[in-house]
């Protein structure tokens, strides 16, 4: 793809100029603005609310539903929520709310009424994944990272067409010692492709993160495990010492970020979470100790069950034999978490083009132990505290996001009915399938 009217590049890459890139290789144009051959600038989220993006927000009132505020644990029969301008205006019970007149309705009666899902490690690469993410529930989430920085050209996209992308907090490219073709994502990576021992020194681990950041990532995500979902690698298997990931956490918090970090094995759940990440992903032999410490320190748990899950009945027998094996493991470190009080999160670690629907998350936190209440807090409320969209977000709730699904039945009785949400809103706008 050529862009005409763009000057020649200088030494160092803009980052409007990644987007653009970003955005051809998401297979959208909505972060080009309406003028020929001009880069549209990326709409910042402000945190201050959701309905103040750059692209189009509605006005929709939900009526007649059973609204669950996932908060407080109170059920409204008969409610209405109403949603001006992508933000929701009031909601509560029909004969206590006042309904404006002249905007469009959703009819919700006889079925339940929740905040928007939010999944806190998924991979959107593509303009179809985050449609199908959105489709699903999930309208809000945090990436697990890309290969060539396409989350943030999907994080320009939710901005400018809501209905299409959840609100997005983008993690950019993976520090991991070896990139790959990920060098080519920005040429202020090609110099590491020289190293013989890949992404390890103190220098090449602080120049990943700060090239992220140039880019706009809102978080940085690393390692300490090799991945389960490979059979050739041992998840158990140590890439990144304490002392390197104290060095991606410190270089992070220079630009203001936090980190999350792909962990398995016991120790290596103990260095990262000594090193001060933000939240532990995965973490399926994450010691009893090492969770009191993330209780104090206030390190969040995102545990990915459905990844987990989904390894069994592989065609692989390595990948099989490792989800029956860690998913009973994994459920029990959830349970014990939970009891704890450390914080957990739902994510769906969807990739490949394959996108899980978060309900699934939740029926699985639900197996794991958690009350059906608690097991929805963690895809809204819990979530919401870990992307630090707590007052934005998870709630339906005057002030909040005007994002929300309708399901057919009480989820508190049976919590599988997430998994197929009957409507999804976004900022005010109906989800189309």
């Amino acid at each position: 793809m050529c862009v005409e009217n763009v000057p020649p590049p200088s030494s160092r890459v803009t980052r409007r100029g990644v987007l653009a890139g970003a955005a051809a290789l998401a297979g959208t144009a909505a972060a080009l603005s309406a003028a020929p051959g001009a880069v549209a600038a990326p709409a910042r989220d402000s945190g201050r609310g959701p309905g103040t993006g750059a692209g189009p927000t509605g006005d929709l009132v939900v009526e007649g539903g059973t609204l669950l505020d996932p908060a407080t644990g109170e059920v409204t029969e008969d409610a209405v929520v109403v949603i001006r301008d992508g933000v929701v205006h009031a909601a509560g019970a029909r004969s206590r709310t006042a309904v404006p007149k002249g905007i469009p309705r959703l009819d919700a009666h006889g079925r339940w009424v929740l905040p928007g899902l939010i999944d806190a490690h998924i991979h959107l690469n593509t303009a179809t994944e985050a449609r199908d993410a959105v489709r699903q529930g999930a309208t809000s989430a945090r990436s697990g990272s890309t290969n060539f920085y396409q989350d943030i050209a999907v994080r320009e996209l939710a901005r400018q067409a809501p209905e299409q992308a959840p609100r997005l907090r983008a993690a950019g490219v993976f520090v991991t010692p070896d990139l790959g073709d990920t060098v080519l994502a920005d040429p202020d990576l090609t110099p590491l492709a020289r190293l013989r021992d890949g992404v390890r020194s103190a220098q090449a681990l602080r120049r990943v993160v700060e090239v992220n950041l140039a880019r706009g990532a809102d978080v940085i995500k690393t390692r300490v495990n090799e991945r389960a979902g490979l059979p050739e690698q041992d998840p158990l298997t140590q890439v990144y010492s304490y002392e390197q990931l104290s060095e991606v956490v410190a270089a992070a918090r220079r630009g203001g970020k936090g980190v999350l970090c792909h962990s398995y094995s016991e120790r290596g759940c103990d260095d990262a979470v000594r090193a001060g990440i933000r939240s532990l992903e995965h973490g399926v032999f994450v010691g009893e100790r090492t969770l009191r410490d993330m209780r104090r320190r206030g390190t969040h748990f995102t545990p990915t069950l459905t990844a987990i899950a989904g390894m069994i009945g592989d065609a692989d027998p390595v990948l099989d034999e490792r989800g029956r094996t860690y998913l009973p493991i994994l459920k029990e470190a959830v349970r014990t978490a939970h009891e704890l009080g450390v914080p957990l999160a739902a994510g769906t670690d969807s990739s490949g083009g394959t996108v899980e629907p978060i309900g699934r998350e939740i029926t699985l936190m639900h197996a794991a132990g958690l009350s059906a209440l608690d097991a929805i807090r963690t895809a809204t409320t819990g979530a919401a505290r870990l992307l630090g969209v707590e007052r934005t977000a998870g709630r339906p709730a005057r002030g909040f996001a005007g994002d929300v699904i309708v399901v057919d039945g009480d989820p508190l009785a049976d919590l599988s009915v997430l998994t197929k949400p009957r409507h999804v809103v976004r900022a005010g706008l109906p989800v189309r399938d």
